[in-house]
C-alpha cells in the first residue's frame, strides 16, 4: 500500500514538500485519541525480548529515530505511535535558521539514498525547548526517550561556536532525555573541522559543565556525531577523548561526502548533488566506524548505529557489531509507516534464535569473536 502511495504520490513531489505532508498527515492521526490508540497498537506492539536500558532509561527496544525528520519537536507523539522507541530531534541551533537555499533535499531512488544540503533549518533552541517542557507539562500521550541533536548556527564564527552550542545546551538539557553535539553535518561550513580533537575537546568540556549547570542534580547524558569520512586514526582518537572526558557514547555516523566508491545506480547529476548522502550507500562505512569505535572502547561508552539501516538484518548486524541503540531515517522514507514495526518483528526473531539470552548480550558479539580470532 505504501509503495504505491511512495509512486503515485510523493515520488511526484518535491521531497521536502513530501516529507512537509507525510509529517502532518502523522502529527495530524496523533492528534485524536481513539485514531492514535489504534494506530499505536497496529504499528507499534511491544516485544518484551527486546527491552533495553540505555542512557538510564528503560526503553521498549533499540530502534529509535534518527535526528533530521523532527528538527523542531513538533510530532514526537506521532512517531512514537508508529513505533519508534526513542526520537532524536533536531539538529537544533542556538539561534532560528532558515537553513539553505531551496532545492535542497534529493531522492536517488535507484539507490534507496538520499542527499540533503538542508543547512540546520529550525525554530532555535529557545522555541524548541519551550515546546518540549509544553509536551511534557501537558501530559503527552506516550512517554517516550527524547534525544536533543545540537549544532552551530551559520551566522556564528568559528571562534565563538563553543559559546554557541553552550547556548543551546543551557536551554536544552533540562528537557532532553540526552543532547548530542552534532560536529559532523556537511552543510555548516566549517563545522566539520570541530571533529578534530583539539577543537572537540574544549567543545565537548564546555557542553558537559552547560548541561550540569542547566541541570543541577541530574547527569544528563552527552554524545556527540561523528561522520562516515573520518580516517580510521581519527575515529580512534575521538573515541580515546570520549574515555577521557567521560562522554556516555559516541553516534556512529552521520551522512557522508563521499561519492566514488559506492556503487550508485542513480544519474551521475543527482549523485553529484552537493550534500550529504544517507540510505543504502553509507551502510558499509557506517558498519566499519562502528566496528573500529567498539574494538576500541568496547562497553565503556555506549554505542548509536546509523547510516544505511533499511532491515531487521541490518539493525542486528549493528547490535553484534557493538550497537546498543540503533536509529534510522532515510529507510522510514522508502519503507513508510510500518517500517518500525517490521525491524522490531525481525530483530525479535532473530534473538530468539540466537545464542543470546537477552539484547545486552549480543551488543558487538561479531566484533569481540573477531577480534579474538
Amino acid at each position: 500500500m505504501y509503495r504505491l502511495l511512495f509512486d503515485l504520490l510523493f515520488r511526484r513531489l518535491d521531497p521536502e514538500k513530501a516529507h512537509h505532508l507525510a509529517f502532518a498527515w502523522i502529527r495530524a492521526l496523533a492528534r485524536v485519541p481513539v485514531l492514535r490508540t489504534f494506530a499505536a497498537a497496529v504499528l507499534a506492539p511491544r516485544h518484551r525480548s527486546l527491552r533495553v536500558t540505555a542512557l538510564g532509561r528503560r526503553m521498549h527496544g533499540p530502534f529509535g529515530l534518527a535526528a533530521g525528520f523532527d528538527k523542531n519537536a513538533v510530532g514526537i507523539d506521532g512517531l512514537t505511535m508508529l513505533g519508534f522507541d526513542h526520537v532524536e530531534v533536531g539538529t537544533v541551533t542556538a539561534q532560528p535558521q532558515p537553513g539553505n537555499p531551496r532545492t535542497r533535499l534529493f531522492r536517488l531512488v535507484a539507490d534507496r539514498a538520499l542527499i540533503n544540503r538542508m543547512g540546520f533549518n529550525n525554530d532555535g533552541s529557545a522555541a524548541v525547548a519551550a515546546r518540549l517542557r509544553a509536551r511534557a507539562a501537558g501530559r503527552p500521550a506516550f512517554r517516550t526517550v527524547v534525544g536533543v541533536n545540537i549544532g552551530k548556527t551559520k551566522v556564528v564564527p568559528e571562534q565563538d561556536a563553543v559559546a554557541d552550542y553552550v547556548t543551546s545546551a543551557e536551554r536544552l538539557a533540562p528537557c532532553a532525555d540526552y543532547l548530542v553535539v552534532n560536529v559532523s553535518s556537511p552543510n555548516t561550513p566549517g563545522l566539520r573541522s570541530l571533529q578534530a580533537t583539539e577543537q572537540l575537546r574544549p567543545l565537548l568540556s564546555a557542553v558537559r559543565e552547560a548541561a550540569d549547570r542547566a541541570v543541577p542534580g541530574r547527569r544528563v547524558p552527552l554524545l556527540v556525531k561523528i561522520a562516515p569520512d573520518l580516517a580510521d586514526a581519527d575515529v580512534d582518537a575521538v573515541a580515546d577523548l570520549a574515555v577521557e572526558l567521560r562522554l556516555d557514547g559516541i553516534i556512529a555516523t552521520n551522512t557522508t561526502i563521499a561519492r566514488e566508491g559506492l556503487g550508485l545506480l542513480s544519474p551521475p547529476g543527482l549523485s553529484a548533488e552537493t550534500g550529504g548522502l544517507s540510505g543504502a550507500p553509507v551502510r558499509e562505512r557506517s558498519l566499519e566506524v562502528l566496528r573500529r569505535l567498539y574494538a576500541r572502547v568496547g562497553d565503556r561508552l555506549l554505542l548509536i548505529g546509523v547510516g544505511g539501516i533499511e532491515t531487521a538484518d541490518d539493525a542486528w548486524e549493528r547490535i553484534l557489531a557493538g550497537a546498543t541503540l540503533v536509529q534510522g531515517y532515510t529507510g522510514f522514507v522508502y519503507a513508510g509507516p510500518l517500517w518500525a514495526r517490521r525491524i522490531h518483528r525481525g530483530l525479535a526473531a532473530r534473538l530468539a534464535a540466537s545464542p543470546y539470552p537477552t539484547l545486552a548480550d549480543a551488543v558487538g558479539a561479531d566484533t569481540r569473536e573477531a577480534d579474538a580470532a
